[in-house]
C-alpha cells in the first residue's frame, strides 16, 4: 500500500473515531435520548425568534371561557381547539412550545377557564392542572329562585343553564328524601328558601345536581341541629321557619332589626292573624318592569290573587318567597320577646321601622 492509501486510511479512522466520540458525547449530554435532544435543539433555535408571539395574548378580553380537554386529546388536537376558540393564533407554535418544555406529557384532561388575555405560554402551563379550575358563585340573601337562575344564565362559568338547574330545584323536581324529611319539605315543593346564600368555590365540572347538593348541604351545616331542635320545641318545622325567615329577610334592611321584625310576624302567626307582609305581595306579582321585587300600590294588596299574598290568605304562604340568610333564620327561631303586632318604615328614611302593639299606635307612627 502506498503512502497516499495509508494517509486515507488514517484519516478515515480518525473521522470514524471523531464520529464515535461525538456520538458518545451526544448520548451522554442528551441523557440517552439523542434524537429527542436534536429535535429540541432545533425547536429551541426556531422558537428563540418567536418570543413575542409566545407572550402576546390574543386580545385584552378577560372574559373567562370554558375550555375542555377530553381524555386522549393530543397536543395537536388541543392546539386546534384553542385556535377555534380564538384563544391562540398559531396551533403549530403551541405544539412546538409544549414539546420543547416537556408540557406535552403533562397536558391534563379536564375543564378549564381561560381568557383571551392570557398568552400562549400561560395557557400551555394552565392546561397542565385541571384541579385548580374553580370559580366563585355567590347567592345574596333575599334572592328568589329566579334570580339564582338568572345568575347561572349570565355567568360564563357554568356548563348548564338556569332551566336545567330549575329542573332539579324547582317545583315537582325529585327531592332528596333525607333532606325533605329533615326540614319538613312538602312533596313536590321547590327548594326556594333552602338555596343557602353564601359565596361558593365551585369545581369547573359542577352539574345542576352537584350545585343543588352544595347549597342544601350548606343550609344544613350552617343552621345546625340545635336550631332545628329549638324550632321543633316551638311547634315549627324548618320549612315553616324558612317561610317566615324569607319574609323577615325581604322586610329588613338592617340585620340588627330582624329579631324585632320576626317578633311581629311570630305574634301575628300565633294569634291567627293574617301576616299582611308586603314582600308576599311582591312575590305574588312576579316580574314587573325590570325586577322581581317591584314597588307595590295599595291596589296590589287586594288585586294580586295568589295564595302567597298574605293580605288575602290566612296563615303562612305555601312556601318561602326568597332564600333567607342565617341571621333571618335565627331571628325567627329566637325572636325578640315583644307585644308588637304592627310595624312601618320610620319617618327618618334610614331603613329602620317603628313598631306598635295596637293599631292606633301604628297609625300614630305615620309620618
Amino acid at each position: 500500500m502506498n503512502r497516499t492509501g495509508r494517509v486515507l486510511i488514517l484519516l478515515g479512522a480518525a473521522a470514524l473515531l471523531t464520529l464515535v466520540l461525538a456520538a458518545g458525547v451526544l448520548f451522554l449530554v442528551s441523557g440517552g435520548r439523542p434524537v429527542d435532544f436534536i429535535q429540541k435543539t432545533l425547536l429551541s433555535i426556531s422558537l428563540s425568534s418567536r418570543q413575542d408571539d409566545l407572550n402576546r395574548p390574543f386580545s385584552e378580553d378577560t372574559t373567562p371561557l370554558r375550555f375542555t380537554i377530553n381524555p386522549g386529546d393530543t397536543p395537536r388536537v388541543i392546539a386546534q381547539a384553542l385556535v377555534e376558540a380564538s384563544l391562540i393564533r398559531d396551533g403549530q407554535l403551541f405544539v412546538d412550545y409544549v414539546r420543547l418544555n416537556d408540557l406535552d406529557r403533562q397536558l391534563e384532561a379536564g375543564t378549564y377557564f381561560l381568557s383571551r388575555s392570557q398568552s400562549l405560554a400561560q395557557i400551555a402551563v394552565a392546561l397542565t392542572d385541571s384541579r385548580s379550575s374553580q370559580f366563585p358563585f355567590r347567592i345574596l340573601e333575599g334572592w328568589r329562585l329566579e334570580e339564582v337562575l338568572a345568575i347561572i344564565d349570565t355567568s360564563p362559568y357554568f356548563g348548564f343553564t338556569g332551566a336545567e338547574f330549575m329542573a332539579v330545584a324547582g317545583p315537582g323536581s325529585v327531592q332528596d328524601a333525607a333532606f325533605a324529611q329533615a326540614v319538613g319539605l312538602p312533596e313536590g315543593a321547590s327548594l326556594e328558601g333552602f338555596l343557602f346564600p353564601d359565596t361558593y368555590q365551585l369545581p369547573a365540572v359542577v352539574t345542576p345536581t352537584m350545585l343543588r347538593d352544595f347549597l342544601l348541604t350548606a343550609f344544613l351545616e350552617r343552621t345546625g341541629p340545635q336550631l332545628a331542635q329549638d324550632a321543633a320545641q316551638q311547634g315549627l318545622s324548618l320549612f315553616q321557619v324558612v317561610i317566615l325567615a324569607s319574609i323577615v329577610q325581604r322586610e329588613s334592611v338592617h340585620v340588627d332589626e330582624q329579631p324585632l321584625i320576626a317578633s311581629v310576624y311570630r305574634n301575628r302567626f300565633t294569634a291567627g292573624q293574617r301576616l299582611e307582609a308586603d314582600p308576599t305581595v311582591q312575590y305574588a306579582l312576579g316580574f314587573r318592569g325590570d325586577t322581581w321585587w317591584p314597588r307595590i300600590t295599595v291596589d296590589d294588596y287586594y288585586s294580586a290573587a295568589s295564595p302567597y299574598n298574605t293580605y288575602l290568605s290566612d296563615g303562612l304562604p305555601p312556601g318561602p318567597i326568597a332564600n333567607p340568610g342565617l341571621s333571618a333564620i335565627q331571628a325567627v327561631v329566637y325572636p325578640a320577646q315583644t307585644n308588637y303586632f304592627y310595624m312601618r318604615a320610620d319617618c327618618r328614611a334610614d331603613g329602620y321601622h317603628d313598631f306598635a302593639t295596637t293599631y292606633d299606635e301604628h297609625l300614630a307612627n305615620g309620618c
